[in-house]
């Protein structure tokens, strides 16, 4: 009797299915692997647009140094302490100094040299409370604490430039040839513009 071969038909379903699984996985690693490059190329270009640099933003850092909260505080309740022997503006000088000095070193950032222009403008208001020179000490002490600060702002803070603008534009609207008391009211905005750099920078 002649032997039957029975052939077993392939099952190309098993086959199929697992076509399909590996496809599946080739997919879901190839779409996800190109969203973190995305994502990764995103926060990368946000930071760098925030801080021009890899640095960690500083934008939501707060130092609370109790200096510079000192100067502000000192600024902002301060309305009409000018006098004829600029005790206030000294004050407003050295407590500027002392802050910018802090916060300086909140960050580690070396600013020494521009602070002893500005102490050495304040020693000479006091020094000669009469004299007609103020104005041109005041301007000198501001143009070296704006350099400071502007510089710790494109270091640090480099979305405080409108603020940088204000203070230097404050700075410039002092007049070293008027008398200091015909322009108090410059003076003060220079202090003022100060303090709100060095408050949101700290």
């Amino acid at each position: 009797m002649a032997e039957i071969k029975i052939e077993q038909k392939n099952q190309v379903w098993p086959w199929l299915l697992a076509g399909l699984v590996v496809a599946a996985i080739v997919i879901y690693f190839v779409m996800f692997r190109d969203n973190d490059k995305e994502n990764t190329i995103d926060v990368v270009t946000q930071e760098n647009y925030i801080s021009g640099t890899n640095d960690t933003n500083l934008l939501g850092v707060k130092e609370n140094n109790s200096t510079v909260a000192a100067f502000v505080s000192f600024v902002k309740n301060d309305t009409s302490r000018m006098r004829l022997d600029h005790a206030y503006t000294n004050e407003a000088l050295l407590k500027l100094k002392a802050a910018t000095k802090a916060m300086a070193g909140e960050i580690d950032y070396e600013i020494r040299a521009d602070l002893e222009k500005v102490e050495e403008s304040a020693i000479l208001i006091t020094n000669e409370p009469f004299d007609t020179s103020h104005a041109k000490n005041i301007r000198n002490a501001a143009d070296k604490s704006t350099t400071a600060l502007q510089n710790m702002q494109l270091a640090k803070y480099p979305w405080l430039s409108e603020e940088v603008d204000a203070l230097k534009n404050a700075a410039t609207a002092i007049n070293p040839e008027i008398l200091t008391l015909e322009q108090r009211d410059a003076v003060k905005n220079y202090f003022a513009k100060a303090a709100d750099i060095l408050d949101k920078m700290n």
